[in-house]
């Protein structure tokens, strides 16, 4: 389980996996200098709202990971946030979508 801590004092867990591909898309959104909100869904324990922030070039952001490899990228699911965060109601998670293989197939959840 990661966290995304925004500017010191909210912070969020997400799973390493889903943590690592928030961490491209919003990258690039930052290094082209596009603002943009950042909706979630709180945790149960916190009140099952939801929250958003501001996502924007000069905020502090800390990406936390706890495993020590980095999870294989799901260049589908990365266009599925890109999309998302061009929105106009900016970036929110959406459930990941079948990664492709090479041969151009898709790879199929057995687990359901």
């Amino acid at each position: 389980m990661g966290k995304l801590i925004y500017e010191g004092t909210v912070k969020v867990d997400f799973d390493d996996r889903t943590l690592a591909h928030l961490q491209l898309v919003i990258g690039t959104k930052l290094r082209r200098g596009e603002p943009f909100h950042f909706t979630w869904r709180d945790d149960a324990s916190i009140g099952d709202g939801r929250t958003t922030v501001w996502i924007h070039p000069r905020c502090s952001l800390v990406y936390k990971f706890y495993g020590s490899r980095k999870p294989q990228l799901n260049p589908a699911w990365i266009d599925a946030l890109a999309y998302t965060a061009n929105s106009p109601t900016g970036l929110y998670l959406v459930p990941e979508p079948a990664m492709p293989h090479a041969d151009g197939a898709e790879e199929h959840d057995l687990a359901g």
